[in-house]
């Protein structure tokens, strides 16, 4: 069985705490590997590491810190079809879905190429008699990632790619289900010739959360995952000073109008909300047609659709959709399914019985459909992350606007219409952070920025994307005169321009 330790000042080590956490096979069940969970020491030697390493780096000018970013890029390059396969064989979700999740992690470091372009300041001759003033955008030092197990591949590399190209060392804590991804993307960027010291990845649970949390050399912290720790690792950050980037949860909206193309939305409704068995903080969870008409004709489309899904292992390239993470989060959505059921909502498609023949021990799910569901039931309410998508019912196009602008959630929202007049004024209205007209997965492409409002995500500044060169580096700004000219004797009042 594999063992998974650290990758600490630029090679792998063996974990020193006795504590291992179980890394499955979806598609099986069996455990495949073990992960070591790091102890404070093991942290602390990671961030001492970083801490040696980073001054040097950002000494190197940001070109030069870009052309590493571009020989990492070869390597993924290379290796992109066994890693998309580990990923697979780690996460469960289907091979070409697993490079899709590498490939949008790239596209990021291909932005990040121009690091030299983003970091440039400002400047201004003759702010004053003889006064220039320029900025300067420098590195924090030391900063650190938490990343979550449904893309090992792509949200660590939107975090310590524009991370390490503005010149700081990071410490990336990937999630404990899925760590052979992670685990290789820093063996590669040390192949492309980032100095040991600048990535290291710790392994590990909350003990090494609050480790970096409390860690004094660490200066900011980025996190993915669930919205009451997002707001526990915003608020702790806080409390120890450190700029904090916690994005959590998601209640997707899917308004579909009655002039949409029924085919079309049926056909985002599908692989939005069912691709990666639902693992996605992104997927379509909720289904809202606009009259009694537009929801009758979605139903009709809908429910042979989730029916026919195809569930299969990983590797099978004919498969929609592969198993869940683990047991226990197959067990949660489950659990969710009983509970709209007693809630009174009405179960079109029910997924919960369905096993994968030569597969009964792995943890797949089949398709589930709700009809009928309303903005007072926990299905609606909480995010399932799971293959389980709701229809709730809108009046008219008010009533469809509320329902994703009142709900706590604020990640991402989609409109189906030909009317542009309606499209232009949703997108203007919605009280949420990314949307989509036509489109059923509004993930911005690599050059804007991804995230969240209300509880799904806590600080000012986004992932990726110039807000990503913002968070990762301090303003610093210069006011420069020289003696030439200057005038002689103490001036009391307020400089002035």
């Amino acid at each position: 069985m594999r063992s998974i330790g650290h990758f600490i000042g630029g090679k792998a080590v063996n974990g020193t705490s006795g504590r291992f956490a179980d890394v499955y096979q979806p598609m099986t069940g069996d455990v495949q590997a073990q992960v070591a969970l790091a102890t404070k020491a093991e942290l602390r030697a990671a961030v001492e590491n970083a801490k040696a390493a980073q001054p040097a780096w950002a000494a190197t000018n940001p070109q030069r810190r870009a052309r590493v970013l571009m020989k990492f890029l070869e390597l993924v390059a290379r290796d992109n079809d066994t890693m998309a396969e580990l990923l697979a064989r780690e996460h469960g979700k289907t091979f070409p879905d697993a490079k899709g999740d590498i490939l949008r992690g790239v596209e990021v470091v291909e932005f990040v190429l121009g690091v030299p372009h983003l970091m440039k300041g400002e400047y201004t001759e003759g702010a004053g008699p003889g006064i220039d003033i320029y900025s300067m955008r420098q590195p924090l030092g030391v900063v650190a990632g938490i990343t979550p197990f449904n893309f090992p591949a792509m949200i660590p590399m939107w975090q310590f790619a524009p991370a390490i190209a503005a010149g700081n060392a990071f410490i990336l804590k990937p999630s404990e289900r899925d760590p052979g991804v992670p685990m290789r993307l820093a063996e590669l960027m040390l192949e492309a010739g980032l100095p040991p010291g600048i990535l290291n990845v710790v392994n590990g649970d909350k003990d090494a959360v609050d480790a970096i949390l409390d860690d004094p050399d660490i200066s900011a912290v980025g996190f993915v995952g669930s919205s009451a720790i997002a707001q526990y690792i915003y608020e702790r950050a806080a409390q120890t000073g450190k700029r904090a980037q916690c994005f959590g949860g998601a209640k997707n909206h899917m308004i579909v109008m009655p002039d949409a193309d029924m085919d079309q939305a049926v056909d985002a409704l599908v692989g939005a909300g069912y691709g990666a068995a639902g693992e996605r903080c992104m997927a379509v969870s909720v289904a809202v047609p606009v009259g009694k008409t537009t929801g009758d004709r979605l139903m009709e489309k809908l429910i042979p659709r989730v029916e026919n899904l195809k569930i299969g292992p990983s590797l099978d390239p004919t498969a929609d959709f592969g198993p869940l993470v683990t047991k226990a989060a197959l067990e949660r959505v489950r659990n969710y399914v009983d509970i709209g059921v007693k809630e009174g909502a009405t179960l079109a498609v029910d997924g919960r019985g369905f096993k994968m023949q030569g597969y009964e021990n792995g943890f797949y799910m089949g398709g589930c459909l709700f009809d009928n569901v309303t903005r007072d039931m926990r299905i609606y309410k909480e995010e399932i992350f799971g293959p389980v998508l709701s229809v709730v019912r809108a009046h008219d196009f008010d009533e469809a606007l509320r329902l994703p602008s009142e709900h706590e959630y604020g990640n991402g929202v989609a409109i189906f219409t030909r009317d542009g007049d309606s499209a232009r004024e949703f997108a203007a209205r919605v009280n949420v952070g990314m949307v989509g007209i036509n489109v059923p997965i509004p993930v911005p492409v690599a050059y804007f920025s991804f995230g969240g409002w209300k509880r799904s995500g806590f600080g000012d500044l986004n992932q990726y994307g110039a807000d990503s060169i913002r968070f990762y580096t301090k303003t610093k700004t210069v006011t420069a005169r020289w003696p030439s000219g200057v005038k002689e004797g103490a001036d009391f009042a307020m400089p002035t321009s």
